[in-house]
């Protein structure tokens, strides 16, 4: 049990640490504890996603989907950071719109849940593969330990992603540079996403510049 608690652990930390700096980001931008509670199922529900689709490849379909496939979800966190950077610095009139912008709270944060989501899965495409025989080789009552260590940890990791943007000159430069950090974020881990992934050589392939 010892060495499955181990193993789990190692398999987590080297297939999730990336999650840290998106997480950090989106706690910094919402401080309400319904965005909280969305951001960490979003994270939450995707990680559960990953695994249970690991756990069909491995015991049930025997089936790994093409890794290029999954890397057109990169294109969730592209368009979100276009949307960013388009949409720019709305400010102006924030007074007048206060109100609105809080009847608008929970449309947002539904969103956010399932933005969230999306890019956990997205993220975690290369996941697949390292999961899929890590589950493999376990019993059913070692799979069942491992569930719960992933659980725990994603637990940690998103108050670690919360602690960290709690921290005043984390947040005070993710604050003030935010129209340029989380749109460069963004597009860079969909792009990221798409290179990692194979999808971009893919696409080339398929109309025959490679």
């Amino acid at each position: 049990m010892i060495q499955t608690i181990v193993s789990s652990i190692a398999v987590f930390v080297a297939t999730s640490i990336d999650y840290l700096l998106i997480l950090t980001i989106l706690f910094s931008q919402v401080r309400t504890k319904k965005g909280i509670t969305h951001i960490v199922g979003g994270q939450y529900l995707g990680t559960a996603i990953l695994v249970a689709v690991s756990l069909l490849a491995a015991y049930v379909l025997h089936f790994i989907p093409e890794e290029w496939m999954i890397g057109f979800l990169g294109l969730v966190p592209i368009i979100l950071g276009i949307r960013v950077a388009v949409k720019g610095d709305d400010d102006d009139g924030e007074d007048e719109a206060g109100e609105l912008a809080e009847k608008m709270e929970a449309r947002k944060s539904s969103r956010l849940f399932w933005t969230i989501t999306l890019i956990t899965i997205a993220s975690g495409g290369d996941n697949l593969g390292v999961y899929i025989p890590y589950f493999a080789s376990l019993s059913v009552g070692a799979i069942l330990v491992a569930l719960l260590v992933f659980a725990v940890a994603t637990t940690v990791l998103c108050y670690l992603g919360y602690k960290l943007s709690t921290i005043r000159l984390i947040s005070n430069t993710l604050e003030k540079y935010e129209k340029i950090i989380v749109p460069i974020v963004y597009i860079a881990l969909g792009i990221y996403i798409m290179i990692e992934s194979g999808t971009f050589g893919k696409l080339l392939q398929l109309i025959g510049w490679n």
